[in-house]
């Protein structure tokens, strides 16, 4: 059999067969939670990857969780802010530099709430293809389940688990 006798080769030129385009059929819009543990930033790299190969859009999701003990201390609040700000500047460094490097259109979501929650809604609301969160490394989430699990069980969006 010759090249031009194979499916797919030059002899087959019918109408109703479209020819097969690298990269086209992965996720358009991508979104990764991001809390500046190395596991999220080791997602958030891949999904990078992702976007770009794909040429797809990247959505960075970073949620502050406020805990109900930081609010009964004075200045709790004010001091889990400033951390999520020192979190969120930072990846804004860090997607200045990839993005010299190797240009992805991407955008950051900052919300406060239970990281799971806002996740989906944002996954649901730009119309997710793909989301990809770090693995847990805290020893009780093995127990109750993590943001990536509950993701998982979800079943609306694949969901990659990067360790």
């Amino acid at each position: 059999m010759t090249a031009d006798e194979r499916p797919g080769g030059p002899a087959d030129e019918r109408p109703d067969r479209t020819p097969f385009e690298y990269g086209a059929d992965g996720p358009r819009v991508i979104v990764t939670g991001v809390d500046g543990s190395d596991t999220s930033l080791r997602a958030a790299a891949y999904a990078w990857g992702l976007a770009r190969r794909g040429g797809g859009r990247l959505v960075f999701v970073h949620v502050t969780q406020i805990a109900s003990l930081s609010t009964l201390t004075p200045g709790g609040a004010e001091v889990m802010q400033e951390a999520a700000g020192e979190i969120v500047a930072e990846l804004e460094r860090d997607i200045r530099r990839a993005y010299a490097q190797a240009p992805v259109d991407h955008e950051i979501v900052t919300a406060h709430g239970d990281p799971y929650g806002v996740l989906a809604r944002v996954a649901d609301e730009s119309r997710a293809d793909a989301v990809v969160v770090g693995a847990s490394t805290q020893a009780g989430h093995r127990l109750i389940g993590s943001v990536a699990v509950r993701l998982v069980r979800a079943g609306r969006w694949p969901v990659t688990v990067v360790p």
